[in-house]
């Protein structure tokens, strides 16, 4: 069912609030999390490897349960009851310093760090809904725009939370995360959404959603593999103390978003797949030489602009899938394409986690390169030529 031709102003609104809060308490867990187990908790690279699996695939379940719940019970509530999963997760681990509790907290708020601040890698179990509900509230011809914007003040609010996380201790961080994302979900129940509910029915659009899940499985196994352990690297190979890292984080953050903004730039002049390509291919290549340069200030470079690079074409990739998938099945069909990325995403961090317990921390960028170059030609064998209807 597609949208009205205006966007719908209240309910951006609405979502932009809750997406703010969201995004400082990301951007701070982001950054206090690696140091709360590794350093507070004397845990070791493998057993943050191993929270990141168990998170990454809790989120995946609940993400698929959210798309069955958009389509059938309806998008609201589901929004609602996804998105105050972080703060309550927050909370846990504030009051809590058992292993057993912060490994419940991160699968509950999805601390799988699959993404970077921009991509929204913390939480991630809400990200299906959310941009159903966005898909609803603007016009197709518009909503690459929209899934930028959104995505840039994500990532922009998330630098200042990783900011904010260099001057408070790292237990403060945890209670003021759960504060300020509590914020967020107040604002939900007022969006006005049309509530499709009813019976499941086979997905019409089953084509389009393989390809994008398969797709979704290469990019979340590579995600796996790298992204939840930059941080990590940092600590281990360059010592790196809290405050710097936070700056560095700030400045990824922050260039991340800015380059989101080039996304319908992108797409008008190079299309979905060459938009895809050409920013993930030349991001693969900065990370592949990123552990065979041990030079700290290559690595910061490549950390400030190899995520940017990575997720610069991600709101194109979203509005295309929103554009050839039936909006009755867009729920489920964001949740399958969520659930294949996390689950592949959790095979990748848990190799990732053995090969740097093992002390082998270059050959997980290797592998990333690897899948990537095969993500991207997917990308062209299955998305190459111009699309003339739905698939089906």
């Amino acid at each position: 069912m597609e949208t009205e031709l205006r966007p719908k102003k209240k309910g951006i609104y609405l979502i932009m609030v809750s997406r703010i809060t969201r995004s400082i308490a990301a951007g701070m867990i982001n950054i206090a999390f690696p140091y709360y187990v590794l350093v507070d908790l004397h845990q070791s690279a493998g057993m943050i490897g191993l929270i990141y699996v168990a998170a990454t695939i809790a989120t995946a379940v609940l993400s698929f349960l959210a798309g069955i719940t958009t389509d059938v019970w309806g998008k609201r509530g589901t929004l609602f009851i996804a998105s105050a999963l972080l703060p309550v997760s927050s909370a846990l681990v504030y009051f809590s310093s058992s292993l057993w509790v912060v490994f419940l907290a991160a699968m509950v708020g999805g601390y799988s760090a699959t993404g970077s601040l921009a991509g929204g890698g913390i939480g991630g179990a809400v990200q299906p809904i959310q941009n159903t509900v966005i898909t609803e509230l603007t016009p197709s011809e518009k909503r690459t725009k929209y899934f930028s914007f959104f995505t840039f003040l994500s990532g922009i609010v998330a630098a200042v939370g990783a900011l904010f996380a260099k001057v408070f201790s790292v237990q403060d961080i945890f209670l003021i995360a759960t504060v300020v994302a509590a914020l967020g979900v107040v604002a939900l129940p007022f969006i006005e959404v049309t509530e499709s509910k009813g019976k499941l029915r086979v997905l019409k659009t089953k084509t389009t959603i393989g390809k994008f899940t398969l797709t979704g499985i290469l990019n979340g196994f590579s995600q796996g593999l790298i992204v939840p352990f930059l941080i990590p690297f940092f600590l281990l190979v360059y010592n790196i103390p809290k405050s710097q890292m936070a700056e560095y984080a700030f400045l990824s953050g922050v260039v991340g978003s800015v380059a989101i903004l080039a996304a319908p730039l992108l797409e008008k002049h190079l299309g979905f797949v060459k938009s895809m390509v050409w920013s993930r291919g030349i991001g693969t290549a900065l990370f592949v030489a990123f552990p065979i340069i041990r030079f700290l200030p290559f690595a910061v470079f490549v950390y400030v602009f190899g995520p940017a690079l990575r997720i610069m074409a991600l709101p194109i990739q979203q509005a295309e899938l929103t554009r050839r998938v039936d909006g009755d099945e867009m729920g489920r069909a964001l949740g399958v394409n969520q659930v294949a990325r996390l689950a592949a995403s959790s095979a990748g961090t848990g190799l990732a986690g053995y090969l740097m317990d093992a002390a082998l921390l270059d050959i997980p960028f290797f592998a990333y390169g690897a899948v990537m170059a095969a993500n991207m030609y997917l990308y062209v064998r299955f998305f190459g030529k111009r699309r003339t209807e739905v698939d089906k």
